[in-house]
């Protein structure tokens, strides 16, 4: 008989599931994937939760046994209690997240291994994607929101260590100056970044929008990617300036906003004064964009990593 972990992935814009096989692979019959957005209801997101649940479920391959749940989560987190509080799904504070997707699941809340959506990427980074191996690693992911998570001396950091996103910015990004506005988060995730390009005259609305208008030339499109660049480049060097790692691993669906976007981060990093971060290598998480499905895998798989 085979086994599998059933992975779920919850984000400022969807919320998705998958059965993921013991070498990271995501079956893809059983995927499945439902919209979430800071406008739902309560009653709207169990309702996701429970179809993307419910529906990779039913799609459980003949003869394999479902031998734990692990579910990625934006942060800010309460891990004891099974609760976040992210800024951009205001609909989540207080809600009790993991007992609603244990009882999707038909599993005990305890048995849900529950942590942030940067603790899950870094995990599946260093288990089979860029950051391969690595005993020190910080993984980021750049989507609705910027999350976070540590590896420290090969064992994950739990709780909200390494949640990036709330790392506070300093001094001028792409000549602006950002005044209140100073958390990663509120300058570089998605929405901020397409928000500061529509005030400069892009007329897009989404990230898609944004790389094919960078792609064609567009000169605003191409200052939001670097004005993404040199805000998570200058979070990474604070936070590699506290806690140095080996390889820095970024992640998530506005990472792929331009192919070039990592290595930019990368070239930020490299400009830092210090020599030990500036040698830091930023690689593209990888994994083809399962990473945090993979995570969350990896949050059951490779739990005796987990602090």
């Amino acid at each position: 008989m085979s086994e599998a972990v059933l992975a779920v992935d919850l984000g400022g814009t969807k919320v998705e599931a998958a059965l993921v096989d013991p070498e990271g692979l995501v079956l893809p019959a059983t995927r499945r994937r439902a919209a979430t957005g800071p406008t739902a209801t309560a009653a709207e997101l169990t309702d996701a939760i429970a179809g993307v649940i419910g529906g990779a479920l039913t799609a459980t391959p003949h003869g394999t046994a479902l031998i734990g749940v692990g579910a990625a989560v934006p942060g800010p987190i309460d891990e004891p209690n099974g609760r976040t509080d992210p800024i951009n799904l205001p609909v989540l504070h207080g809600f009790p997240l993991r007992d609603t997707i244990a009882e999707a699941a038909g599993v005990r809340p305890d048995s849900v291994q529950f942590r942030r959506d940067g603790v899950a990427v870094v995990l599946a980074a260093q288990w089979l994607g860029g950051a391969r191996g690595a005993r020190d690693a910080l993984g980021i992911v750049i989507s609705t929101g910027i999350g976070g998570g540590l590896i420290v001396g090969g064992r994950a950091l739990g709780g909200n260590a390494g949640h990036i996103g709330q790392m506070q910015l300093s001094g001028l990004i792409g000549g602006d100056c950002l005044g209140s506005r100073t958390m990663l988060e509120s300058v570089a995730s998605g929405p901020n970044i397409v928000a500061w390009a529509r005030e400069r005259g892009f007329a897009g609305r989404t990230g898609p929008e944004l790389a094919a208008a960078r792609t064609a030339g567009d000169p605003v499109a191409a200052a939001a990617v670097q004005r993404c660049a040199e805000a998570v480049g200058q979070a990474i060097g604070s936070a590699v300036a506290l806690v140095p790692v080996e390889v820095v691993a970024v992640g998530g669906g506005f990472a792929r906003v331009a192919p070039d976007l990592v290595g930019r981060i990368g070239a930020v990093v490299a400009s830092n004064p210090l020599p030990y971060v500036a040698s830091t290598p930023v690689v593209d998480a990888g994994l083809d964009g399962d990473a945090p499905l993979v995570g969350a895998a990896a949050l059951v798989y490779r739990s005796e990593l987990l602090l």
